[in-house]
């Protein structure tokens, strides 16, 4: 496993970052996420500015893209491309651990370390989480969409 540059947690989610924009010029960021069976887990959203690759490293992750559901185990991988809504879940009864890759390097560790200072405080209030996460480019969709 490699050394991660930044460890970052988020509830029982934790973010592992491997490569962030700084060190690729902008091209990419890598992080690994580790999320334990029922997990409080992103609200379904969309990203305007990059694509995201999941690749599962341990356990199995449900990632749902466009209404289509991807059970993301060991070796296999799911493409999010930029302005598709998806989310993901871990219903399983093992934690799993997934790598993800996005390109470019428009969200990075910076968005992260301010979703953790507002989950700091306990329950996060749902619109400030979405007005960090507008701020670096993931759009929420409310549940009637």
């Amino acid at each position: 496993m490699a050394t991660p540059k930044e460890i970052i947690k988020l509830g029982q989610i934790e973010i592992r970052f491997l490569l962030d924009g700084d060190d690729t010029n902008g091209t990419l960021s890598m992080f690994e996420f580790i999320v334990p069976p029922g997990a409080r887990v992103p609200a379904p959203h969309y990203h305007e500015e990059f694509d995201e690759i999941a690749y599962g490293i341990e356990g199995t992750l449900s990632f749902t893209v466009d209404g289509k559901c991807n059970e993301i185990g060991p070796g296999e991988r799911c493409f999010i491309p930029r302005g598709a809504i998806h989310h993901f879940e871990n219903a399983g009864e093992v934690t799993s651990r997934t790598l993800a890759v996005l390109s470019p390097a428009r969200m990075g560790a910076a968005y992260f370390r301010e979703l953790a200072e507002l989950f700091a405080g306990g329950p996060p209030d749902p619109a400030a989480v979405a007005t960090i996460m507008r701020r670096h480019g993931l759009i929420v969709v409310p549940p009637s969409a």
